[in-house]
């Protein structure tokens, strides 16, 4: 009898055993997603597109492959576009309006893809360009990636990222980098040590749903690049075969032709990355189960070839603001094919939130709209929405580089006329696609409409919360410490009664106690001066006799809780008088 009983209640526990697997097996698995973005590369600059003098084969085979949004628009520089992917919404709602002088910092307020996916059980990594502020609370590490390699500023080598500037034409190779809150030298060319971080960072978590923010700082300038790969394009023509092809050609030069053959070396390095991170994929299995978006953040700051569009980075008009984007995720998108409806950067956030499953605050305002019914096909358009762009330094002048479209047409600030009133152009789209013919004289209706919402927007930017209170440094916490103010997150004003422009930092100090500040130089004093510090109402003096200083320190400042500006001002002399001179970086112990 106990063996009959025995027999039963291990065939019970069998049967429960293989049911448990069974729904263990049913059970969904979370895709995991890679965002690779590059910088400064233009629509153009893949041979998918039409240029025959670029080798681009890895991502022209995950274009083939891939859902292709033809009309994927984001701002025409980068950081804005960086802060619009990573929130969801307009960059200026981020307090991210500009690339330096204090315009290039998010808001730690806000929350990012990263800390939605996190909640969402995802294992995080942000590998290359931040650009979205380099102190506490809006580095990486702070705005939900759990792994970071990151450099400083908006580039290597900027005056921004200090630990590369003096490496000068150097500076992408062998780059000091920042893991994890830690500086570390790497060795090898800046794009291949991301990529190595990326696979390495794929391989760590591949029993893990992840999420890998790859940002490449390449091929923005400096346009350095390992010899092999200037090599390639030393003696090609990049405008060969493409000049007579029927649509508008930019203006080049022997100069800006050497640019583009450099530029060409370092994307065609980036593909021969990629190929490896894909292979990385497929060996482990992941391929299948991992959407991956490639795009870039603007358009190419040198005239080259761009498909016929107008303007560049910086810009506005189509050639600023239209990127490649590829979607591939082989579970899910099923056929390659290209998608009409107009999308945007502020769109992806809330499109993998639905394809992950990761919950969106139901207080959270965005500006983006999932792409989902799109790429799955279960909708084949959206509802049509105003789309609008802008770039100046500093803040929107109204009208100048300024648009906003809806649908098919697109109203662009272009400033003022020859009797100074503001100017407009009006494009269709379909029918102009390289924007070459205004038709705002004969479609007024359209024109006050867009202006109505140009004007609408403007008005809501340029009140944001983040606008009229720019994100601060927090000194003198645990998170950073040492704290390093770099010139890509300083603010400037006019020096009153001169040309020169001052630097400064609005911090804010966590508590009251005392700090050591030291301001670097970047290079050594090899004549007197003086250095004035000045902090809130206070001024600090140091005199000093050129005698190879390449820092001047001052010892035990008490600093008192709440905000407070932070200003160097430097003077030494020259011909006899004492001459503006622009601190490096200015680093607060404590």
């Amino acid at each position: 009898m106990k063996q009959i009983i025995y027999a039963c209640l291990l065939a019970l526990l069998l049967a429960f055993g293989s049911c448990s697997e069974a729904k263990k097996e049913e059970a969904p698995t979370k895709p995991n997603v890679i965002l690779i973005i590059t910088d400064d590369q233009g629509f153009g600059d893949l041979g998918y597109y039409g240029n025959p003098n670029i080798k681009t084969p890895v991502l022209d085979s995950l274009a083939e492959r891939s859902v292709r949004f033809d009309e994927f628009l984001v701002n025409p520089v980068c950081a804005p576009t960086r802060s619009a992917i990573m929130t969801g919404k307009y960059c200026m709602s981020t307090g991210v309006h500009d690339t330096y002088m204090g315009g290039a910092m998010m808001a730690p307020s806000e929350v990012t893809i990263a800390e939605l996916l996190k909640e969402a059980d995802y294992k995080t990594g942000m590998i290359g360009k931040w650009h979205l502020g380099d102190n506490y609370p809006m580095r990486p590490q702070d705005q939900g990636f759990e792994y970071t390699l990151n450099h400083l500023s908006g580039g290597i080598g900027q005056y921004g990222d200090w630990p590369n500037t003096l490496k000068r034409d150097s500076s992408y190779f062998d780059p000091v980098l920042w893991k994890n809150g830690k500086q570390v030298q790497t060795k090898g060319y800046c794009s291949d040590v991301f990529t190595e971080a990326a696979m390495d960072f794929v391989e760590d978590n591949k029993e893990n749903p992840f999420f890998l923010y790859l940002s490449f700082n390449a091929p923005h300038g400096p346009l350095q690049l390992p010899q092999k790969y200037y090599d390639m394009y030393k003696d090609t023509d990049p405008d060969a075969g493409l000049i007579d092809q029927g649509m508008p050609y930019p203006k080049v030069t022997e100069q800006s032709r050497e640019n583009a053959r450099k530029v060409y070396g370092m994307v065609t390095n980036i593909d021969d990355n990629l190929r490896l991170l894909f292979n990385k994929l497929e060996t482990l299995g992941l391929e299948e189960n991992t959407l991956v978006i490639f795009m870039t953040d603007n358009g190419p700051q040198h005239p080259r070839y761009i498909a016929g569009m107008r303007g560049r980075k910086g810009s506005v008009f189509q050639g600023g603001v239209r990127v490649p984007s590829f979607w591939y995720y082989p579970k899910a998108f099923k056929e390659a094919r290209d998608i009409k409806t107009p999308a945007a950067h502020y769109d992806i956030l809330p499109t993998i939130a639905e394809l992950t499953g990761a919950k969106i605050p139901t207080d959270l305002a965005i500006e983006g709209r999932s792409l989902m019914p799109l790429l799955t096909k279960s909708n084949t358009d959206l509802p049509e929405r105003y789309i609008s762009r802008y770039w100046a330094r500093a803040a929107p002048v109204r009208y100048r580089n300024v648009s906003t479209r809806k649908g098919d047409l697109k109203l662009v600030g272009v400033g003022k006329d020859d009797e100074g009133n503001d100017k407009f152009e009006l494009f269709d789209l379909v029918k102009d696609p390289f924007e070459q013919n205004d038709i705002s004289e004969n479609n007024s209706g359209m024109v006050t409409e867009l202006k109505s919402e140009m004007d609408k927007w403007l008005d809501s930017m340029e009140s944001s919360e983040h606008i009229l209170n720019s994100p601060k440094p927090i000194i003198g916490t645990a998170y950073e410490n040492p704290v390093m103010l770099n010139q890509n997150d300083a603010h400037f004003k006019k020096q009153e009664g001169s040309k020169k422009q001052l630097m400064y930092w609005d911090v804010v100090i966590d508590a009251s106690k005392s700090f050591d500040i030291t301001v670097h130089l970047d290079r050594e004093m090899d004549t007197n001066g003086k250095l004035e510090l000045i902090i809130g109402d206070e001024t600090k003096t140091i005199e000093f006799k050129g005698e190879g200083q390449t820092s001047l320190k001052f010892p035990n400042v008490k600093l008192n809780k709440g905000e407070i500006t932070i200003m160097p001002k430097m003077y030494v002399e020259k011909e006899g008088e004492l001459k503006f001179y622009y601190p490096f970086y200015v680093e607060i112990n404590g």
